[in-house]
């Protein structure tokens, strides 16, 4: 029986969800200060020799460079996560994003130290992307892991609001530093934003350190017919045995790995730059939205405890098909309100949808032993194909029609139905414990129909 000193089922759940959800927001908190200070300062702060326009080219790349990194990350962060530990693995991703990000904040300008400045501006860059490459898998598997069984979307769906959340928090971090300094933001308090990261992160080291590992993992490791599988490396197993899942992991997040950034970051550049209008219209739009966005999320998760992972992923990806025009056509109008209307309209019902059953759904078509490399290797294979370039790939598309937006909705079309044939070939397991289950494809016929109820 459990003492004062012992922590229940229940609350080791809860730590479990806290310590994959604060991981998450941390992540995206420090994405989006990255983006904003290399699309307003980095320019002129660390490539002050170039042109104004080449510079900010050369921030915006900068800003790219940890896409790089990230396939590297899943791969050490899997293989660690998988033979050492969740909780491990996850420690050491936490620890070197905040010391990436922090030191960001303290690299000193061009003007200091010449050209050392964007190379260490770089490299702590490399660093950030190679540590977020594995925190997604393995905040999402902690949540999942730790869940009872028949709630594993809800708790799975809580890691996934990070993306909202840490966009919401960079914001106000950067909307709060250009307040308190002001005419001095370029010089000094565009810092401000990455030296408080430190603050979430003692929050996040606190909750990650009172998390433990999860059952699923626990049992891996006692089964002495599983070690052997152990000693190969997880990746090698993956690649191998479980392709089908695999496959369906990177192509699953073709309806939101890009697009979600057609309706944020695009979005921002296209109010501004082709509609003309003010900046705080795309601004205020993605915060609503993203408010909005971190509540339907674990709505949806509940949702597909219900009536399951992969039927819950098709009807968002029929909302997103059928509702991509209405909303560009919202945004097209230029006026705040249906701007806003429109991006709440993706991000409460399309977006959330698809995005919602994701870590249930992927968690459950890898069996324990390579769970964690299966996983974060699709996921991040995803963000290479989309995530980093479909802002820039959308503002081309725009150029190459003359400022008409057909081909940037028929790309969000097109990629998110290609994620529902991919999903459509997904097994739904979710009556199923995590222990028992093995890759999808290995799964018999029956276990890939959809239930009824």
């Amino acid at each position: 029986m459990p003492t004062a000193a012992t922590p229940t089922p229940e609350q080791l759940r809860r730590r479990s969800l806290q310590s994959g959800t604060i991981g998450a927001i941390v992540e995206w908190y420090e994405y989006t200060i990255y983006g904003t200070a290399a699309a307003l300062v980095f320019g002129h702060v660390f490539f002050p020799n170039l042109s104004p326009g080449i510079g900010q080219i050369v921030s915006l790349a900068s800003f790219g460079v940890g896409f790089l990194a990230r396939p590297i990350g899943a791969f050490v962060a899997g293989h660690l996560g998988d033979r050492i530990g969740r909780k491990s693995t996850l420690i050491l991703t936490f620890s070197i994003m905040t010391v990436a990000t922090a030191a960001i904040g303290l690299v000193p300008t061009y003007g200091q130290i010449g050209v050392v400045a964007p190379l260490l501006l770089c490299v702590l860059r490399l660093a950030q992307g190679f540590a977020v490459g594995g925190e997604w898998g393995g905040a999402a598997i902690v949540a999942v892991e730790n869940a009872p069984r028949k709630r594993r979307g809800y708790f799975g769906a809580w890691p996934q609001i990070g993306v909202s959340a840490g966009l919401l928090l960079g914001t106000a971090a950067v909307s709060l530093a250009s307040w308190v300094s002001g005419d001095a933001f370029d010089e000094w308090g565009w810092r401000l934003p990455f030296l408080l990261s430190v603050i979430l992160a003692a929050v996040g080291f606190f909750i990650r350190l009172r998390a433990t590992e999860s059952p699923a993992f626990l049992e891996e490791k006692r089964k002495m017919d599983a070690e052997l599988e152990r000693r190969k490396a997880p990746a090698a197993v993956v690649f191998r045995d479980h392709r089908k899942a695999l496959l369906i992991t990177v192509f699953g997040r073709f309806a939101e790995a890009g697009n979600y950034y057609l309706f944020t970051t695009f979005i921002l550049s296209y109010v501004t730059t082709t509609l003309g209008a003010p900046k705080s219209y795309g601004l205020t739009a993605s915060m609503i939205g993203a408010a909005v966005n971190i509540v339907m999320i674990p709505v949806f998760g509940a949702v597909s405890d219900r009536i399951g992972r992969v039927r819950t992923f098709l009807i968002g990806g029929a909302l997103i098909v059928v509702t991509t025009w209405p909303v560009f056509a919202l945004v097209h109008t230029g006026q705040l309100w249906a701007i806003v209307a429109g991006v709440v309209l993706f991000l409460a019902l399309g977006h959330a949808m698809v995005y919602a059953p994701l870590p249930a759904l992927y968690c459950e078509m890898f069996p324990t032993a390579v769970r964690y490399s299966g996983i974060s290797i699709g996921y991040q294979m995803a963000s290479i194909l989309l995530a980093s370039f479909t802002p820039a790939l959308a503002g081309a598309m725009v150029l190459w029609a003359d400022g008409s937006l057909w081909m940037v909705i028929a790309f969000a079309i097109v990629t998110t139905v290609i994620a529902m044939v991919a999903i459509a070939f997904a097994p739904d397991l979710r009556d199923r414990e995590l222990g028992e289950i093995g890759a999808a494809e290995e799964e018999p016929d029956e276990a890939r129909a959809v239930p009824a109820h």
